[in-house]
Parts: C-alpha cells; structure tokens; sequence
C-alpha cells in the first residue's frame, strides 16, 4: 500500500500543478507572486508620497519641457505594447505552443529593452545639463544651467525623481532577464554573460550607468543558480507568474509617468 502510494505521488508530480493543493483558487506560485507585489507596491507607494509631499510643501520647479513629454509618452507606448505580447505569451502557454511563446515573450523583452534604453538617454540628457545626485559623476557642461540651479537649490526634486524612476527601471530589468529564463532557460546564461561584458567595457567609468551594470552581473550569479539548482520546462503557470510581475511594472509607470512628468512639466 505505501510503495503505491508513493508511486501515485510520483506519477502526479510529472503533471504541473497537479499535486499541489489550491489556495483561494489559484496555486502557491501565483499566491506568491501576488504577495511580493503587494509588498512592493508598498515601496512604490512610498516613493510616490514622498514625491506628492514635496509637490505640493515646496517651491518645486518645473524644468521638463514638452520634449520630456513626448520621450516618456514613447516609452509608455513600449510598456503597452510590451503588456500586448506578454497576454500573447500566455495564451501561447495556455495552449502549449512553445514555439510562439518563446516569439511572443522575445518580443516583449524587445519593448522592455528599448523601454531602458530610452530611460537611459533621458538619464544621460539631464545629468548632461545639471540634473544630478551627489553619487553621480560630475559633468563637465553641468556647471551652471536651469537643471544645475535646481540640484543646487532644491536638491528634493532630483532625488525623488532618480529615486522613483531608477526603482522602476530596475523592475523593469529584472523583468526582462526574468522573461529571458523563462524563455530560453539555460541558453539565456551566456547572453546574460556577454551583455554584462559588454556593458562593463563598452560603458565609460565616469558614467552612472557604469555603476549600473553591475546588476546584470548580480542578475547572472542568482539565474545560474536558479537553473543548476532546478532546471525545468516552465509550463503555463510559471508564464502567467512571469506576466504577473510584468503586468505590475507596467502598471507602476501608469502612476509614475503622470506624477514625475506631467507635474514637473512646464508647457513651453
């Protein structure tokens, strides 16, 4: 009786999901995954009041001109179309089709990557003019300016801005190189490997971004890990967690786009 019990709970263990017992209709992954959400979404949130508090308390400037609109409305439109392929993503799961799955979750790590990059000239633009932290690396052209007057005269402003979107472009980073185990497990190890290579050589030292990278490296250790320790076939639920989490960064910039730009937009 108890080697064919065993062997019972053998033969169930090969269909995912199959022997794990259900929490409020949905499995511990997804129970999991909303939980640390919901935790940080409590960091997001904080960020944000900290950002409405000195808003509305200070004298705060407005040097976002339409231009920044018209860069963060692009990059908004990336994460959109991004939330599109990743609900492709799941569907494609859901009916075992490996291959446009891994297409689908491609393209939405493309409009995540470009997503990042486009954050990143923006970062690069405004620490160019002035718009800087005491950690970051000094410019030359940034000695003088409207964006150097406010680091100077309100120092709040620069770092609630970088604080909120450096957090949210992190998430979005590691969304991307989530995706891309999900996707390509193991083969993604190397990619991973020569894009920190890359960005270690190719970026200057003097840029804040240089400090950055170092992520990817952090990123590369724990995925490696991950797929030595448990290597597997993620099945539909481990994709509908991947879009989870990927729903959620899209969502956070649905608050940070209208509260960092458009009430630190001057209409020139």
């Amino acid at each position: 009786m108890a080697n064919a019990t065993l062997l019972q709970d053998a033969v169930a263990h090969e269909v995912p999901g199959a022997y794990e017992a259900p929490l409020f209709g949905a499995y511990s992954k997804k129970v999991g995954m909303w939980l640390f959400l919901a935790s940080d979404s409590l960091t997001f949130g904080a960020l944000l009041f900290a950002f409405c508090y000195e808003r509305i308390y200070t004298n705060w400037p407005t040097p976002f001109h339409v231009q920044s609109i018209v860069n963060s409305t692009i990059m908004t439109g990336c994460l959109l179309s991004s939330s599109l392929t990743m609900v492709m993503a799941v569907f494609a799961a859901q009916r075992g089709d490996r291959a446009w799955l891994r297409n689908w979750l491609l393209a939405t790590m493309a409009f995540g990557t470009a997503f990042i990059v486009l954050h990143g000239l923006e970062w690069s633009h405004l620490i160019d003019e002035g718009l800087t932290l005491p950690i970051f690396p000094k410019s030359a052209h940034a000695a003088a300016g409207e964006m150097a007057d406010i680091t100077k005269n309100t120092p709040q402003f620069p770092q609630t801005f970088f604080g909120l979107t450096a957090m949210h472009m992190l998430h979005v980073t590691i969304g991307v190189i989530y995706l891309g185990v999900v996707a390509f497990r193991k083969w993604f190890l190397p990619v991973l490997a020569a894009l920190w290579a890359a960005g270690y050589f190719l970026i200057p030292t003097d840029n804040v971004f240089h400090y950055g990278i170092h992520a990817l490296g952090l990123a590369l250790v724990v995925a490696t890990v991950i797929l030595l320790l448990k290597p597997k076939v993620y099945d539909a639920q481990d994709v509908e967690v991947a879009g989870l989490y990927w729903h959620f960064v899209d969502l956070v910039w649905m608050f940070i786009f209208p509260l960092v730009y458009l009430l630190s937009t001057k209409i020139t």
